[in-house]
This record gives C-alpha cells, structure tokens and sequence, in this order.
C-alpha cells in the first residue's frame, strides 16, 4: 500500500470491509458456497487474474484480505502494485492454493480491485489532462457510503490530491451556512475561533462574494459553477486583494473541460465524478486445474 497519511485507519477499513463483503456473499461466518463444494475438497488449482482493458491498479490490499481471511494458506504472487498503470491483456497476479477457496474468493475479491482501480483509473486520465499547469485535482465527499477512505486512497493512487476526509477537518462554508450565519465575514470568524488549526474555505457564486470571502480571509475559496472566463477574472480579483488565497474551480467539471479551467489560472479542480460516477475495470480470473 502506497504510504499515506490515513493508513492505519485504512487498514482497518479494509478488515471490516473484507469481512463484511464475505458475510454478506456466504449468508453469515458459517455460511458455504454451494457451487464450490461441487468441487472435490482437496482440489488444487492455479489462477491467472488478468486485465481486459488499460487500467491504473488499485485495491490490492483488499483482494489478498478477501484470499487470506478465507484460506490463509492461499498463494497470491503479484506483478504489480498499487498506482501501476497496465495495458490490456497484462497478468495482475497469479494464485495458487485450494480450489473451492479460489472461487468462493473470486468475485469479492474483484469488486474490491475493480472498483477501486476504476476510480483511481479515471483519476490518471483527469490528471494528465492538467500537465503543464500548476492546477492540482481534488476529489470530494461524493463517495460510496463505507467506502471514503478507499476511495479517496484510489484517487491518490491515480495522482489526484485529496480534499477533506470528512465533516470534520476541513471547513467548507457554503450557501446555507452563510445564510444561517449571517454573512461570509460571521461564518468564517465562527470557524477560526471554534477551530483556529483548521483550514477555512469558503464556497461562492458572484464577485460580490469572492470581495467577501477574501476580506473574511478564507484561505480557499472555491468558485462554484463559474464561466471559464469569469474563472480569469476570479483568479485577478485574488492576486489583486492584499489577502490572497487558493482558488477551487468546482461544478459541471469534465474531462473535456479540465484543460481549459486549469488554464485560467486557479490552484484546485474538485471532481465528484472521480468517485461518484464509478466504472469497474473489466478482470478476469482463468483457472487452471
């Protein structure tokens, strides 16, 4: 597993997640797979796990608990790692141990990896639309429910920088905060001294508020579905005020609109659809007995 700073709490994830997806396929701790146990019990066989398509590997760690949680006797010899990028046809891993255990195993394990590679898969190609500027891919909270952490590791794997984990590092002051607060310049006072240590950002959706935001001294403000070119002007205003911060372009973000928002000159891209829109990477696991 690439190092990261939430990695102890990953890995517990990946413990209660692996364990849940094999309760949740055998009916329960003592439940069977009746299809397998067609198989003779003392059957031995090796598998080859490849990739159908061009993909960024993500989710290892998760696949070999699913093998070792069911039979730790299971064999799994890998031929790449987290972040690798492959091409199509290319051999992930190859396993070896009892054969019912290697079909039992087989598709929880793959939801894990396809999943995970997908998002971190889609990252890579959002990234690479960002070269030769400053601009930095963010992803959100838009994630699968018990899944955050694994998403979120799935888009660093893939480049992309995480944003917030949760409610509970990062402020993000957005329309019905300031409404309930009174004004950008409450909200933000509120936030700096209830948790002075935390980042301040704020969400805006006119000029007006930008001045706002800037004189609250917010240290990110994100521009909320604002034109490419009002982006440009958003990006002057800042290097204008005598207290600049980061800027976050969010909202209606594409893969063919990327290029063209990071040229205006903003520091972060947000993307829900990196782990909100999810495309499994096709594997396949072929066996040999």
């Amino acid at each position: 597993m690439i190092d990261i700073p939430y990695q102890k709490q990953l890995k517990q994830d990946i413990d209660f997640q692996v364990s849940r997806a094999l309760e949740e396929d055998l009916n329960g701790t003592d439940g069977v797979d009746v299809t397998a146990e067609l198989i003779a019990a003392d059957k031995v066989a090796k598998g080859r796990l490849i990739t159908r398509e061009n993909a960024v590997v993500c989710g290892i760690d998760w696949f070999n608990a699913v093998f070792s949680k069911l039979d730790p006797s299971m064999s799994v010899k890998w031929h790449c790692q987290d972040g690798d990028k492959m091409a199509a046809n290319d051999t992930l891993c190859e396993i070896e141990g009892n054969a019912r255990n290697i079909l039992t195993a087989e598709r929880s394990a793959m939801n894990f990896l396809q999943t995970l590679s997908g998002t971190a898969t889609t990252t890579a190609r959002y990234v690479s639309e960002l070269r030769g500027t400053h601009c930095k891919l963010l992803d959100t909270r838009k994630t699968i429910p018990m899944m955050r952490l694994a998403q979120k590791y799935a888009v660093y794997c893939g480049g992309g920088k995480n944003h917030r984990m949760g409610l509970h590092d990062a402020f993000l002051i957005k329309e019905n905060h300031i409404m309930s607060m009174g004004s950008i310049k409450n909200a933000v006072a509120a936030a700096r001294r209830n948790h002075p240590d935390l980042l301040v950002e704020v969400e805006v959706e006119t000029f007006s508020q930008l001045d706002k935001a800037l004189d609250a001294g917010a240290d990110v403000i994100m521009l909320d579905n604002f034109s490419t070119d009002d982006m440009r002007t958003g990006v002057a205003i800042n290097h204008m005020h005598s207290h600049t911060a980061k800027i976050e372009a969010s909202g209606n973000v594409t893969l063919e609109t990327l290029s063209d928002i990071a040229k205006t000159g903003v520091d972060y891209i947000s993307v829900g659809a990196l782990t909100k829109n999810v495309k499994a990477i096709d594997l396949s696991l072929r066996l040999e007995m």
